[in-house]
């Protein structure tokens, strides 16, 4: 049976590859769905997506590989949690 961690890790790498098929990379498209919409519609900057690509496409072809998805979700994880654990103090405090 596989661990927590092994399934959080065969989710990335399955979502990853939902999205890219057999190309084996995303596009600026396929990060647009692949986005959770609330994260997007919440934006003050409507060019927050263009932006994400622009910082993960770092050879310019449009395509973002794996390793660039997963420090985007290593990013977005960490920016979720700090979030998280602030959330929760000031609920302490209450």
């Amino acid at each position: 049976m596989p661990s927590q961690m092994e399934h959080a890790m065969e989710m990335m790498m399955f979502t990853f590859y939902q999205f890219a098929g057999d190309k084996g990379y995303l596009t600026k498209e396929d990060l647009r769905l692949l986005m959770v919409p609330g994260f997007l519609e919440n934006q003050k900057d409507p060019l927050v997506l263009d932006k994400i690509m622009k910082d993960l496409d770092q050879c310019r072809d449009g395509k973002v590989g794996f390793q660039s998805f997963f420090s985007l979700l290593a990013g977005l994880t960490i920016a979720c949690n700090d979030y998280f654990v602030v959330h929760m103090k000031q609920k302490e405090k209450k």
